[in-house]
Parts: C-alpha cells; structure tokens; sequence
C-alpha cells in the first residue's frame, strides 16, 4: 500500500518488519513497482525496504522546479538521515534513481552502508554519443535568431528528440535536460561505502563501458555483469539486485 514521506512530499511502499535497511530508487518513466519483486526477497531474508515514486513518476508529484539528479538527492536528504537514525541503510538506485543514490551517497556517506547501482549513467564522456539531425539543427539556429515559432521548434523537438523527451512534460522535461547534462565522477570519487555495480550484459541504454569507465573512480567497487539481461535490472533479475543488497546490509567501511 502506497504511504507518504516527507510531509506527502513524496510517495513509495514499505516492504517487510522492523527498521527499513534499504531504499530503492526506480529509473526514468519507470515506478517504485519496478523492485517489487526486489523488495519482497529482501524482506523474506530479513531485511525491511522503502521504494519511492520519485518526484514526477507514479503519485509523486513533479518537483517545484527543474532540476537535476543533484536537486533530487538534496530533496531526499530528509528522508535518508530519518532512515538512518536507525543505522545506515544500502541506496539502490536504477537508472536515474541510481544518479539520485549516488548524489545522496556522496552527500551523505554517515547514512550509507553501501551503494546498488544499475544501469546508471554516471559517466558522461562514456554515453554514445547522439547527434541531433540536421533539419533539427537548422529549426534550432532559426528559432534562436526568432525566425520560426515556438510551436515550430516544440515540434521539431517532438519529432527529433528521444521517446522520453517526446513523453516528458513541463517541469519533468526540464529535469531530463538537467539530469543528460550531469557526469559524476566527483561523486564517485568522495563515495567511502562498497559500491555495488550489477549491470546486464545487452543493456543498450546504459552499455556495459559505462560501468567500466566508472569502477575505477571509486574506492571500494565491483562489477558483476548479468549475462543475457539487458537494462530493465530490478524486473529482469531481481534476484541479482537483492543478493548484491543483502550483501552490502551491515557492511563495515
């Protein structure tokens, strides 16, 4: 059953008895429904768990301006050091959510037992590149020197941008801007707990030389690649994200 936190702020599930010691954080477009199964094998070993809709997905509401994984995290801030009055809890974050863990990890490393990551963007430089087409470009340039419409360029945008920005709205397409622009090998780089980076082996969103690019930033770390699992991690195998939670619940920096 959904509850709220924050003051209603934000809505998620708790799953499992006693303290939660893990909170799970769900990709872009995507819903705290998507570690389900993730929470119900933690919660069979023992071990409680928060699932959040972030702000914009699910019953959350949008956040009150644009902004980037960063901005989400020092949202969330809160809601970690409650958590964590109990003892430091694992972040795990797919996907955006994993931005959003690994911001709340490097601000907060007294509230972090350990970092779940999934499928997470977290080094700019290693993304493929995308290049806007040339009819894009060209509606662009004209639409800063005023000679076409902002229904022409919303258009263009509609017709030449990625599924999610052609599905994001109003403040949530704003974050997508913010969230593409961030890298975060600064945040990797102050993270003090184990990290965990569980990565399927045919993610073609996220691919497998992101998490490469991204192990050696960080002090404590290891890869294990999920063979035949592509980006969609906490619903395509579950079992992986648990395993590796469990391993991190309680664990000594």
């Amino acid at each position: 059953m959904l509850r709220s936190y924050l003051d209603g702020a934000v809505f998620g599930t708790s799953t499992g008895e006693g303290p939660p010691r893990a909170l799970l954080l769900h990709g872009w477009r995507r819903t705290h429904q998507d570690f389900r199964a993730v929470a119900d094998a933690l919660a069979a070993s023992g071990v409680a768990s928060v699932a959040l809709d972030l702000a914009g997905f699910g019953a959350t509401p949008p956040p009150p301006e644009a902004m980037g994984a960063r901005g989400y995290a020092q949202a969330l801030e809160p809601l970690l050091a409650e958590m964590a009055r109990a003892g430091p809890v694992v972040l795990v974050g797919h996907s955006f959510g994993g931005r959003v863990a690994t911001c709340l990890a490097a601000r907060r490393p007294d509230a972090v037992d350990g970092l779940v990551l999934a499928g997470v963007p977290l080094v700019r430089s290693a993304m493929p590149a995308g290049r806007p087409s040339r009819r894009y470009q060209a509606v662009r340039a004209l639409a800063r020197w005023h000679l076409v419409s902002q229904g022409r360029l919303e258009r263009a945008r509609r017709r030449h941008g990625s599924e999610d920005y052609r599905a994001a709205t109003g403040v949530v397409r704003g974050v997508l801007v913010a969230s593409i622009a961030e890298s975060y090998e600064d945040e990797l780089a102050r993270l003090r707990c184990p990290v965990a980076l569980v990565w399927g082996s045919l993610d073609m969103t996220v691919p497998l030389e992101v998490a490469r690019a991204a192990e050696p930033l960080v002090a404590a770390c290891s890869l294990e690649v999920l063979e035949g699992v592509g980006h969609l991690v906490p619903t395509e195998d579950p079992a992986a994200i648990a395993a590796a939670t469990l391993e991190l619940v309680g664990a000594e920096r």
